[in-house]
């Protein structure tokens, strides 16, 4: 079973199947919907790493000391997989914010030194 794990607090993975090509996960698999920071380190730390993770960067807004991005989650993920001696999974960003870029930037740095991001 392939697995998506899916990063935005607000936006329904099922209205972007389409934009973003999720068939075969909705078809052959499933999507795991988290909607913050702690919950996609919840979910990672409790389960196996998914197949691909969509980053949304803009996870809620509460105050600029405790607010944390799909940015902080790549960074997070990336150490994680470090640590673990993991492969890194597929990624895409679905993210509206140019700081998405951010996310895509840090990830393939990593990929460069340590795999391919297929």
């Amino acid at each position: 079973m392939i697995k998506l794990l899916w990063l935005d607090d607000k936006r329904d993975p099922i209205d972007f199947v389409d934009k973003y090509n999720l068939h075969k996960f909705i078809d052959l698999g499933e999507i795991i919907w988290v909607k913050s920071y702690d919950e996609f380190v919840d979910y990672i730390k409790n389960f196996e790493l998914p197949d691909t993770i969509a980053f949304d960067h803009d996870l809620g807004y509460i105050t600029p000391e405790t607010e944390k991005t799909g940015y902080d989650c790549a960074k997070w993920l990336v150490e994680y997989c470090m640590d673990n001696d993991l492969i890194l999974p597929k990624w895409f960003t679905q993210s509206d914010n140019p700081a998405r870029e951010n996310i895509n930037i840090y990830l393939k740095n990593y990929n460069k030194h340590t795999q391919k991001n297929d």
